[in-house]
């Protein structure tokens, strides 16, 4: 398995990378959690463009992101439009999700793009080439939360995500019992030592689902999401808390 560099940070090598969410409605907010959140435990900002009351004016999106760019400084910067399809705050016609998501990298502004790998292959393709082409990484993500999917349908969803070209394949699933959880651990486990060429991402939510955000580094999940002053997903843990727990597996392994 190959690490991702991004910035000064190595995504799958040691303890797993702490990602934060930034959920703030209008600039100013955006800003504000921007300031704080470069004082928390860290590795990546993540900012859920989703949330952003002019999200629908890229002119406005791609200003707001050259101004978190200069406060995070040499932190590798997430950019994500989380549809409401998978669980997110608003939902974009697909070929409006894809422009904005290629506008932004191409604004240099951002280090990594998400990109939601079931929004239609093509659509999919297009977007990986022209992110990548920009120097942009990509993370490819899927969200089910109504539900966690057989093992094998975990690793499948996963393997199409590195097939089509992602650097990072995510995936997060929602439990409905304990054993759900060890399916997810499971998949990761099997992706993580039979099938990944680079490092992947995997969570299962909600407060059931938050031991699978503390032991990424033993079963293979090379990133995990914390709390700044809100979550953006169930079962997200504070990012200190996190930290600590994460510090603690480390040292011990």
């Amino acid at each position: 398995m190959i690490p991702v560099k991004v910035r000064n940070v190595e995504i799958g090598t040691g303890k797993p990378k702490i990602c934060v969410s930034n959920i703030g409605v209008t600039k100013e907010e955006i800003l504000a959690l921007t300031k704080k959140y470069t004082n928390i435990p860290m590795d990546v900002m993540e900012w859920r463009v989703d949330w952003y009351e002019d999200v629908t004016d890229t002119a406005k999106v791609i200003e707001t992101a050259k101004e978190i760019r200069e406060l995070l400084g040499e932190i590798p910067f997430l950019f994500t439009f989380r549809t409401s399809k998978e669980g997110g705050n608003f939902q974009l016609p697909d070929e409006d999700y894809k422009t904005l998501n290629i506008a932004v990298a191409q604004s240099g502004y951002v280090d990594i793009v998400d990109v939601e790998i079931f929004t239609g292959d093509e659509i999919v393709t297009e977007m990986i080439e022209k992110i990548h082409a920009a120097g942009a990484k990509i993370i490819a993500s899927n969200h089910d939360f109504d539900q966690t999917p057989s093992q094998s349908d975990i690793v499948y969803r996963l393997r199409k995500m590195q097939d089509m070209g992602a650097d990072i394949p995510k995936i997060a699933v929602m439990p409905q019992c304990k054993k759900d959880v060890i399916t997810l651990l499971a998949a990761t486990e099997e992706m993580a030592t039979n099938f990944a060429t680079q490092p992947i991402i995997t969570m299962s939510m909600a407060a059931r689902g938050s031991v699978s955000r503390l032991s990424g580094e033993y079963f293979g999940s090379a990133l995990t999401f914390g709390a700044g002053e809100a979550a953006s997903a169930p079962g997200q843990i504070s990012a200190d808390q996190l930290n600590d727990v994460l510090t603690i597996i480390h040292n011990s392994l």
